[in-house]
Formats: C-alpha cells, structure tokens, sequence
C-alpha cells in the first residue's frame, strides 16, 4: 500500500518567532494604555461552562464570546491582573533566551513575598500566589487571550502519551521510524507540533483508553498485522496525546477509532477526543478529532457479544450520576445512538472493562472483536 499523502493542516503550530511577537504585542498593549493615561486593563475570554459552545456544524466545543476585563485599579482584580503581568513577563524572557521551562519551573520563578503597610500602618505580606493551581489558571489565562497553546510557549508539561505504528517521524534532525521500537512504543512529546510526521503507512487509528491493552495490541504487533497506528493517552487524555490524533486525521485523512471501557468515565474519555473538554474548548480546533468514531466497548455489546456474567460490574451512584451528566451534554444530545447507550447504562447499572472480552478468550479482542466492528461498521459517533 502506497504510504498516505500529507495534507495541508488548517491547525498549523506559528513559528517560535510568531510566538515571542504575539506575547510582546499584548504586553505592549499595556505599556500603550498607559501612556495615553488610561487605566491598565486585560480582556481575557471567560472560560466556565456557561461560556462554552457546542458547535454543531464543527461537532466541537468552542469557547463563547463573553470577556473578562481585568484592571489594575479595581481592588478585586488587581492581584489577577499582577499575576497575569508577571506571568506574561516570565515566559516572554524565556522564549526571548531559548529557554523551555515546566509549568512547575514557572510556578517557582514567579512565586515571591510581596510586603506592604496597610492603612493603619500595620505591615502586611501577600503571596504573588498560594499553590500551583493559581499560576495555572494564570497560564491558561494567557493561551485564550493570545490564542497560542502553551506548548508553542515553550512550556513544557508531563506527557504520556505513547504511539506506534508505521510511522516516521523527524525530531530535531533526527529520523524516527515508529515501526521499529522492539516491545517499546514512541513516548509522544509536549509539543507535537514541532515533530514533522514525515511518512503514515496506515488505513486508520486506534485509540485505546487504557495502557495495558495498548501494550498487549502493541506486544502482539496489533498494528502490523492490521495496518493501523496505535495510541494511548493512559486514560484522560494529555494535550500532546491529542494533538497526534488530531494531526494523524487532519493531515494524513486516517480514520480515526477509540476503544474504551463500557462505562460513563470511558464514554466521555472519547467525547474529549472527538469533541474536545470543557476546560480547554478554547483549543478544539488544535485539538478535537470531530470525525472520530467509538468502537466500543458498548452497553449493548454487553448482550451482543455474551459476555459473562462474572465480568459484568455493578455501577456506582457516581458511574450513574456521571451518565446523567453525559446526557445533558449537547454533544451527546444529538446522537440516538448515545442517547440508547446511556439510558441503558442507566437502566441495567452495569459497566465492562474492556478486559471483559476475554471471557471468550485473550485472542477474542484482536482477532475478533477489533476487526470486526471495523469491518462491519458498527461503531458509534
């Protein structure tokens, strides 16, 4: 089979050069108020769910248009607006020396006492902030109102995601090829972008939820034998875990198929693959994979394939309230074939594993189960 051509990607990463300029332009902006005597003030795009949008026509989340407007002179903004400066003016000299620090080294470097003496003339101290939380939200801040992920910022966080497949890629010079790492697989980086995916010799994608089926499809060479690329975030997703699955479906046209447990948290693990979350649906389009399908496990297939009672796992109030979230989400709504999985969920209170395949055998889920949803069509989107 010819290896698939590269098309051109609608979500590209801007170049390092890009990245500093836009930082500067928006801590100029500032310098620019101040000079024509106005009050120092930063619109930042509000992000609650209240302010997410389900786009229909995308099939992703995306972030609405209500602003935030953070002033120097108002007492309730004014220690946000400090943190956001300083934030701003720690990354912007480590993009400006080279340097690639983690959200951690951020947290630290920016962290001092600030004293003070009140009005009645006591002395004072405030922490710039109290815990890593805060300077988080303070990153995040920064990504949606200059529209860069943190990752093009140079900063670096803990990924695991993992791929493997007949893939080459090309890192800093050097030629990977992802078919050719023994047992292992290639541990995905923090910025997928500045990888060059070079050559995809592959009819789809799998996306597996959990890290020991990866590493079992992986151990019997699952993607070899059936020509696709294997990959994993190790339940939730990581950003870099779906910024390669983006890329694969955007760039490459892969057909793109995620296979996790039969339960709500399983479910909504796809939805942030296919839809984006929530919490970043300022990046869906840099990160969702709107046309990926799930193949299961489903409720359904819980009769459909026989699986054995003593598989079967009794749902907790938690699993059940999570699956009556799920079906408020309009990103659910609008499927009658997510509607029936989750009703049914509701229903009968039971939940699989994948492992719960191997009731008919540990082969069942390669050489059965895998290839024949794909084959027959029946996954759900």
């Amino acid at each position: 089979m010819s290896p698939r051509r590269r098309r051109k990607s609608q979500s590209a990463a801007p170049s390092e050069e890009e990245v500093l300029r836009i930082l500067e332009k928006w801590g100029q902006s500032l310098t620019e108020q101040i000079l024509k005597n106005r009050y120092p003030t930063l619109e930042i795009p509000v992000r609650t769910l209240s302010n997410t949008i389900w786009d229909k026509k995308r099939k992703i989340l995306v972030l609405g248009p209500k602003k935030a407007r953070r002033s120097f002179f108002d007492v309730g903004e004014a220690k946000r607006f400090m943190q956001t400066v300083l934030m701003l003016s720690i990354i912007v000299r480590a993009r400006r020396e080279g340097d690639y620090p983690t959200i951690r080294d951020l947290y630290y470097t920016g962290k001092h006492t600030i004293y003070y003496v009140d009005e009645m003339g006591r002395r004072r101290s405030e922490e710039t902030w109290n815990d890593q939380r805060e300077s988080n939200a303070v990153i995040q801040d920064i990504e949606v109102a200059t529209g860069l992920l943190r990752e093009h910022m140079g900063i670096m966080h803990d990924a695991k995601g993992k791929i493997v497949g007949n893939v080459i890629i090309r890192s800093k010079g050097y030629d990977i090829d992802l078919s050719r790492l023994g047992s292992g697989a290639y541990a995905v980086p923090p910025n997928v972008d500045k990888l060059e995916i070079r050559r995809v010799d592959a009819d789809y994608v799998l996306v597996v939820e959990k890290d020991a089926i990866f590493e079992r499809l992986n151990e019997e060479e699952f993607w070899r034998k059936h020509n696709c690329v294997l990959i994993t975030g190790k339940g939730q997703p990581d950003r870099s875990t779906r910024r390669i699955t983006r890329r694969l479906w955007e760039e490459f046209g892969l057909p793109v198929y995620v296979l996790t447990d039969a339960d709500s948290y399983g479910f909504y693990i796809y939805s942030v693959y296919r839809s984006g979350s929530i919490s970043l649906s300022y990046e869906s389009e840099r990160l969702a994979t709107p046309e990926a399908r799930f193949l299961g496990v489903t409720v359904t297939d819980i009769t459909e394939y026989k699986i054995p009672r003593n598989y079967i796992i009794k749902a907790t109030d938690r699993d059940i309230k999570r699956a009556q979230e799920l079906l408020r989400y309009p990103w659910f709504k609008e499927s009658k074939a997510w509607i029936e999985q989750l009703k049914l969920f509701i229903k009968k209170k039971e939940k699989v594993e994948i492992e719960a395949l191997s009731g008919h055998g540990f082969k069942f889920l390669t050489q059965t189960y895998i290839p024949e949803k794909i084959k027959q069509r029946k996954w759900i989107v």
